[in-house]
């Protein structure tokens, strides 16, 4: 004979399926990292201890064509432009488009996140809410189901970006904050906050960043976010 937790199981599977939004939002941002040469490396890394990223800044926001602001240089010889692609006649490629790049991050931070989780009725991008059902900071809800377990459950699982191989790298990181990931879940019965999972790579910078969300075992769609700039940083370094 079926149990009582069965049959209410039963009954909510009759019902078809049931669809949850899920939102992550806060800070976090995009980041671009490529290889670049000793000469570059030899001609930024001093202007960036002594003055600061606003000239590297300039040099790699600026669009193919247009000759920004510099502070503290003239310009920038020919060895240090290293968004320059000499196979493409010397076409200053965007930053996020470097022909160099072997590293792209985006995404929020998952300790300065929050996750809303909401019943919509049905899966298209408007849909309408039924309930709200989960909004928590990422690193207090990470924290809460740990100690409700006793950690036998783990809903952030983080990892590391592979080591790169090359001598010297640039990094140009966009500070962002707003919407992140927007994603639909379907389920058969109620939405279980223990079957989320929340990945997050460590990226060069050495920030966690969510790179994805599963339910269940499953990954999520990202449906796209809406994000704000705040500002852009950028550094070079030996890797050597």
């Amino acid at each position: 004979m079926a149990t009582t937790e069965e049959k209410t199981e039963l009954v909510e599977t009759l019902k078809g399926p049931r669809y949850y939004r899920v939102s992550i939002s806060g800070y976090g941002g995009e980041s671009a990292y490529m290889s670049i040469s000793k000469e570059a490396h030899d001609f930024w890394h001093p202007l960036l201890k002594t003055n600061g990223d606003n000239d590297l800044v300039a040099y790699m926001a600026s669009d193919d064509g247009e000759e920004p602001e510099y502070d503290e240089i003239d310009s920038v010889p020919e060895e240090a432009q290293f968004l320059h692609d000499k196979d493409d006649d010397n076409y200053k490629r965007p930053w996020y488009e470097s022909h160099t790049e072997f590293e792209h991050s985006y995404g929020g931070t998952w300790d300065s996140c929050h996750i809303l989780i909401e019943e919509v009725d049905s899966e298209e991008y408007n849909s309408n809410v039924v309930a709200e059902v989960l909004n928590e900071r990422i690193d207090e809800l990470n924290d809460r189901l740990g100690e409700e377990s006793d950690y036998e459950v783990e809903m952030v699982q983080m990892g590391c970006c592979e080591e790169p191989d090359c001598e010297y790298i640039a990094q140009l990181y966009s500070s962002e904050k707003g919407t992140f990931f927007d994603g639909i879940i379907e389920t058969l019965g109620d939405f279980d906050v223990k079957k989320l999972t929340i990945v997050t790579t460590e990226f060069l910078n050495g920030e966690d960043t969510i790179t994805s969300v599963e339910y269940d075992g499953v990954e999520v769609d990202n449906q796209g976010g809406d994000t704000n700039g705040k500002g852009y940083y950028a550094s070079v370094w030996s890797n050597k």
